[in-house]
């Protein structure tokens, strides 16, 4: 039987050989599969089956264990939290927040805040908390306002940046604190704002909306891994803080539709790292400010030595890293590197205008990559918007040693728009690797008036004409239209360790 049996494969076999040779070489291609499969099978349900229980079952997702930060941790449970997005849970933060409040000499204490949606009015934190947000937990703002407490006016702004008198205050709020961190496992902080917008657009609200997390004169401050989204108005707003760091943090807002949702606002602060953090908002990404004409210039707390590192930001109406207009007070020592600004109106800006006072000083921008940006560099002396008709006139603001080194991009339509004054020309501005690709090309694509600087080395667009030119190796090759005495060109050389 055995031999008929190969008689007649080995007669067909010779009748059909390709067929045959085809048919071998997909059995054992089935075979081979069929065996890897059956092992995938049987390793999946030993990894996954629990107690007999079939591969097939979803696997029920684990939650990242919360780490404790401090010597005491709460769950806002403890205190009646329920996060179902529709229960009111203020007085469950206004509890843990009080008990928190009592662990200061023991270290301060952690509110963990788990998975759920918090509905929640504002509230206060307090000095030496930790405030973790799980992943997916999200901590939502109430949209009626008639929750929302009022505060005093700022004091360097005069009144409410929209109204006369009273503003909203934050949703999370702080003052006189220390020892702050917000942080977790990238939970959100939402704001709602979708119906503040809409009342501020249709006018219909008194006050000034408020900030999402705003904190005043307070110190040692950290903020990290969460999202913050949606804000009323401006989105993270430290007052008058020191020591401020602000790392690996999201912030949404739509890019239209969204007025005023600035990111992050560092405001007469000093001593800021704003690092590794996205930032698509409806206003500028990122504005550092020091308050409003006279009364910033009474006030008088500047913004210094603050630097922003390692962003990518994206705003459609406004611009990517601005100074001002609100810098009454000075803003000074300001390091912008590593940043890229993408589908932007603006990638980064100065603004200011007579009556400010004040001063904009010693900013460097390195390491800047333009993606498809209106205007990539831009210097506004007459951005006319004042608190009241009492501001002084003839408080003209200083703006002095601005450098760019390193500015790349493509898709930009105007790449330098710098225009000062007679009243506030622009000081001491220098480039340095510059190679920006355009959208097209215009007649004046390097846009400047009242003007004095350097150029060093090649750069592309073509500078204008009032810049004087150095080579690589420090020496003048071209002297620009407002040429400055030769003293106070190796001055500025000098300052960019060029030798004459």
């Amino acid at each position: 039987m055995v031999e008929v049996s190969s008689s007649g494969w080995r007669s067909t076999f010779h009748q059909h050989p390709r067929w045959l040779m085809g048919l071998l070489t997909m059995h054992r291609t089935l075979v081979l599969a069929l065996w890897v499969v059956g092992f995938c099978l049987v390793f999946g349900w030993q990894v996954s089956s629990i107690d007999g229980i079939t591969l097939f079952r979803r696997r029920v997702a684990v939650a990242r264990p919360l780490p404790r930060l401090r010597p005491v941790a709460f769950n806002l449970t403890d205190f009646g939290g329920v996060g179902d997005g529709k229960t009111l849970n203020t007085a469950a933060f206004e509890r843990a927040v009080e008990a928190i409040s009592k662990l200061g000499s023991r270290g301060g204490g952690q509110l963990n805040v788990p998975a759920g949606l918090w509905l929640t009015a504002p509230f206060n934190l307090t000095s030496h908390m930790t405030l973790f947000l799980a992943e997916d937990a999200v901590i939502l703002g109430i949209e009626d306002e008639s929750y929302w407490p009022l505060m005093p006016p700022l004091p360097s702004y005069g009144y409410g940046r929209e109204h006369k008198g009273p503003r909203y205050g934050s949703l999370i709020h702080g003052q006189n604190l220390k020892d702050i961190v917000i942080t977790g496992h990238n939970g959100t902080i939402n704001g709602q704002g979708q119906a503040w917008w809409t009342k501020y657009k249709k006018r219909i609200l008194t006050y000034t909306r408020g900030p999402l997390v705003q904190l005043m004169w307070s110190k040692d401050i950290v903020i990290s891994n969460i999202t913050l989204r949606d804000s009323p108005f401006w989105t993270l707003h430290p007052f008058d803080c020191k020591n401020v760091t602000i790392s690996k943090v999201t912030i949404l807002a739509p890019i239209f539709g969204a007025p005023n949702t600035d990111g992050i606002d560092p405001d007469s602060c000093e001593d800021v790292l704003i690092e590794n953090s996205y930032i698509c908002v409806g206003d500028d990404a990122v504005a550092i400010k020091s308050g409003w004409d006279q009364y910033g210039i009474a006030y008088g707390r500047p913004s210094t030595n603050i630097t922003l590192h390692n962003l990518t930001v994206r705003s459609v109406v406004s611009a990517g890293v601005s100074i001002g207009s609100e810098m009454s007070g000075g803003v000074s020592n300001v390091t912008v590197d590593n940043l890229i600004v993408w589908e932007s109106r603006r990638g980064i800006r100065i603004k200011t205008a007579p009556g400010r006072g004040g001063y904009i000083r010693n900013i460097t921008y390195r390491n800047v990559t333009l993606d498809n940006v209106r205007v990539g560099i831009m210097i506004k002396t007459d951005y006319n918007e004042h608190p009241d008709e009492d501001f002084d006139a003839k408080a003209m603001p200083i703006i002095a040693n601005i450098s760019f080194n390193g500015i790349h991009g493509q898709g930009v339509r105007v790449p330098v728009r710098i225009h000062g004054s007679e009243d506030i020309p622009v000081k001491g501005v220098s480039f340095q690797d510059m190679s920006v690709g355009l959208t097209y090309k215009k007649k004046h694509i390097f846009q400047c008036s009242f003007i004095e600087g350097h150029v060093i080395g090649p750069i592309f667009p073509s500078p204008c004409e009032n810049l004087d030119l150095y080579d690589e190796q420090g020496n003048l090759k071209i002297g620009g239209s407002n040429s400055p005495p030769s003293s106070k060109a190796c001055n500025l050389l000098s300052s960019c360790n060029c030798k004459v």
